[in-house]
């Protein structure tokens, strides 16, 4: 769908309704022109949400959302005015438009003038679906209940089976003082199972799932098979883990979701607002060395129908694919509209919020490290004694000095070149920049997570991509039980 059908979608589901024509937000951006600011925009929104829970053979929670507001922001130098209202009509606009000129009194810019209207050009990068009408009621929970039979039938170790299904439709459309319409119509769905296996008195957890931004047709049976042999496999697995040794070692990741660490690691502190203010770890080395060669970084929010990708962010700005890292030389930065001009920087489309009610920041979409050379059995091969980590949990970063603990939720020992006992309780812990100077051998793999990840930063939560291939990391402590 091209911008000109966006824009109309989105007008008629956010304008048309309330009465505000082009010349009606005119007038929102002429009450802020009693004061000095650098950009001004109105960010409309609009979302149908509904989850399904199934648990102990039966769906035992059901929701359903309906959300949308509008949010009037005003730039001025450092500083950000912000109002927002649940109620989308021309006086709220005007109420919210004058609490935000009078947060924006003191800025010395210059004047915001409202633009003659411009689409913003951007392909889409999905189909405007509505993943919320693609099955009825009965189908969604005849695919969670295919998916708890999937599940045991595997293995009779099985106990119990959780599996959730998700699916949004958003709609929303940005209008700037500068003159830009954009618009966006986002679906996503997402499918999540976690399975517990006993043996001999032992329980262990296993889990799978993914999503994009689509529509439930994406959930066949094939793929459900996938969901549910990963899930109880990994259950499995971890009935016959030893304990997980302690000590500074050799770590191979394997490829897709373990991109995780490196989106927590290393990705947020490529984001602007950080460097601007001196608290990431790599704040004034543009241009330097922060990795080894081989290692090239990137986000890219372009990537047709994957969970972080936007057709444009939250600023209207299309989204683009950004070299952050380069062969091992830091390149580029994730930037929104204010720190990109406090910092002259080009702008990349990296601009998100949670919703309507909260303040735009410079955020990750789909954050990568690209192939290498290597055949991941060759980098196997290569380590003596170390730690295979297959899939991640949960994990804590801390932005300023790039110190980071992860926990592996599936984990092999590598003995003579080989794969051998799963281990648990392995904890990954090291410095994000440090670790990327580490990185001696990149295979040839590289693999996107099969659509599940939400990024979180000042209270906001948002859907993200991470991919990587099998990375060989020399010299990473290892947190261990054994």
């Amino acid at each position: 769908m091209d911008a000109d059908r966006l824009i109309a979608t989105a007008g008629a589901c956010l304008l048309a309704p309330f009465d505000l024509e082009p010349r009606r937000l005119d007038a929102v951006f002429g009450a802020l022109a009693g004061r000095r600011i650098d950009q001004a925009d109105l960010y409309f929104q609009y979302t149908r949400a509904e989850g399904w829970s199934l648990e102990e053979g039966i769906v035992k929670s059901g929701s359903f959302a309906i959300e949308q507001g509008v949010g009037v922001r005003a730039l001025s130098g450092e500083r950000t005015a912000f109002a927002y209202s649940d109620e989308i009509s021309f006086d709220a606009l005007q109420d919210a438009a004058r609490a935000t000129r009078a947060i924006a009194a003191a800025g010395q810019s210059r004047r915001v003038q409202a633009r003659a209207r411009r689409r913003a050009p951007a392909p889409a990068r999905y189909e405007p679906l509505d993943p919320l009408a693609s099955l009825v009621a009965e189908a969604k929970v005849a695919l969670l209940e295919k998916v708890e039979r999937l599940c045991r039938a595997r293995d009779p170790r099985v106990i119990q089976v959780m599996a959730s299904l998700a699916g949004e439709y958003e709609v929303v459309l940005v209008a700037r003082a500068d003159g830009v319409l954009a618009a966006d119509v986002r679906p996503l769905v997402r499918l999540s199972v976690q399975v517990i296996a006993e043996h001999n008195g032992r329980r262990e957890s296993g889990s799978s799932g993914g999503g994009g931004r689509t529509d439930f047709a994406m959930f066949t049976d094939e793929l459900l098979e996938t969901y549910a042999r990963q899930a109880v496999d990994q259950a499995l697995v971890n009935l016959e883990a030893r304990s997980a040794p302690a000590g500074t070692m050799t770590v191979v990741l394997g490829s897709g979701w373990p991109g995780i660490l490196l989106h927590e690691a290393i990705g947020h502190g490529l984001e602007g607002d950080f460097n601007r203010k001196g608290s990431s770890a790599f704040a004034g080395r543009m241009g330097e060395r922060v990795a080894a060669p081989g290692v090239t970084v990137i986000d890219d929010g372009t990537l047709p129908g994957r969970r972080g990708s936007l057709t444009v962010d939250d600023e209207g700005n299309p989204t683009r694919r950004t070299v952050l890292i380069e062969d091992g030389v830091l390149r580029g930065l994730m930037q929104d509209s204010l720190n990109a001009r406090l910092m002259k920087m080009p702008l990349t489309g990296n601009g998100r919020r949670e919703s309507y009610a909260h303040l735009t920041l410079p955020r990750m979409t789909n954050t990568i490290m690209l192939a290498g050379n290597h055949d991941p059995q060759e980098i196997i091969r290569s380590v003596k004694k170390g730690l295979y980590a297959v899939n991640f949990g949960g994990g804590q970063v801390d932005i300023t000095s790039g110190k980071f603990v992860f926990s592996a939720s599936e984990s092999y020992l590598i003995e003579d070149g080989r794969v051998t006992h799963p281990v648990k309780g392995a904890t990954l812990i090291g410095n994000g920049p440090d670790a990327l100077t580490r990185v001696t051998m990149i295979g040839n793999d590289m693999k996107m997570d099969s659509g599940v990840g939400t990024c979180g930063k000042e209270g906001q939560s948002v859907p993200v991509g991470v991919g990587q291939p099998t990375l060989r990391i020399d010299g990473l402590t290892v947190g261990g039980t054994g």
